[in-house]
């Protein structure tokens, strides 16, 4: 049977510890869970069984296997000691016999992406970027069809522009809406992105560094490497959309708490084929994965085994082609969730109606110096 493992780590560190040891987790302090991540060596965490593809009937298996390190962590420490330790991660997968390698979180971002630590293992390497894309822009379509918003007539924003993940997010977007914001914090990687993109889009491209610019969009896909949340309640349109792929959250969860006229959903949640189980709880319902994981998957149940998404350029032509992979193989784009909660059809229609009364009285909020 052929075999894969995926990279997961610490992303809310109480959180996260806890689901695997309950009492580390209740007892030390999200700095001290940092600190004593230094020590920790990988750390196995399950044996997952039941991917079946629907075109072949071929089943495969593979393993969680956990990076310690959280993601304020790898940003403290020098990048060359956070590439040991996901090489070491690596390590353990070869050793339980995997054939693919998928890195999650900010494994994948890390330093060049993936390229470094491939080149130190003996098994391919991906980090999952691709379908996580083509998962991104299918959910923020599917969103925009739920909430009545015509694609064609529609401003949106890609929130992280110039980044690996959201230069191709906003190429693929270009060709369904009227105007698109590319927004980042730096203006010349976004006027090259969208020097590199005019003369295929056929949407408006706007350069921004300014979070004020939200305030046009009705469809925002946000997808940076940010620490900290960047998107706060006070910018958002009434009746919009938000799809966070980022991780840890763009989105600030009081954007939830109070803007009850705003559709928030988690970007790259997929259906798995197959009687899957996880055997851990990562944070999904039963059968359900993101779209990083499901790219490694994938791959495994195709036979795929070379290094497929690495480094911080990724070609539309791979997101399409991972595409029809996933999709062949049984991989969809699953319901909506919306910080670690499903989205109802019914919760759809209160923002809908909620959306409809507040958009009377908005006002677009001054910018503050």
């Amino acid at each position: 049977m052929d075999t894969f493992a995926f990279i997961i780590h610490p992303i809310d560190p109480k959180r996260d510890v806890s689901r695997k040891f309950p009492f580390l987790g209740r007892v030390l302090t999200e700095e001290q869970i940092d600190f004593f991540s230094t020590f920790f060596p990988p750390i196995y965490l399950s044996e997952i069984e039941g991917i079946k593809s629907e075109a072949t009937g071929k089943e495969v298996k593979g393993w969680f296997i956990a990076c310690p390190y959280t993601p304020r962590r790898m940003m403290q420490l020098p990048e060359r000691t956070v590439y040991n330790k996901v090489i070491q991660t690596g390590h353990m997968a070869e050793k339980l016999g995997a054939k693919m390698l998928g890195l999650g979180a900010f494994t994948s971002v890390i330093g060049d992406a993936g390229l470094t630590i491939a080149k130190q293992l003996d098994i391919p390497v991906t980090t999952g970027d691709s379908y996580t894309i083509a998962i991104a822009v299918q959910a923020v379509r599917r969103a925009a069809e739920e909430m009545e918003i015509p694609l064609n007539q529609a401003t949106a924003a890609v929130v992280g522009a110039s980044g690996t993940i959201g230069k191709v997010c906003a190429e693929l977007l270009a060709n369904d809406v009227d105007r698109l914001l590319l927004i980042g914090r730096r203006r010349e990687p976004l006027e090259q992105q969208r020097e590199k993109m005019a003369q295929t889009s056929r949407a408006e491209l706007i350069v921004s560094s300014d979070m004020h610019m939200l305030t046009q969009a009705q469809l925002i896909l946000t997808v940076t490497n940010s620490l900290e949340n960047i998107i706060h309640p006070e910018y958002l349109l009434p009746g919009s959309v938000v799809c966070d792929v980022a991780r840890p959250r763009d989105v600030s969860a009081m954007v939830a708490a109070v803007r009850s006229d705003i559709l928030v959903i988690d970007g790259g949640m997929v259906d798995v084929p197959g009687p899957v189980d996880f055997h851990f709880n990562f944070g999904f319902p039963p059968g359900k994965a993101y779209a990083c994981m499901a790219e490694t998957m994938a791959l495994t149940l195709e036979g795929c085994f070379e290094d497929y998404t690495l480094g911080k350029s990724i070609k539309r032509d791979r997101v399409e082609e991972i595409m029809m992979i996933s999709e062949k193989h049984g991989f969809r784009l699953s319901g909506f969730r919306s910080f670690e909660r499903e989205v109802t059809p019914e919760q759809i229609e209160s923002v809908h109606s909620n959306a409809r009364r507040s958009i009377k009285t908005w006002r677009v909020p001054q910018r503050v110096e």
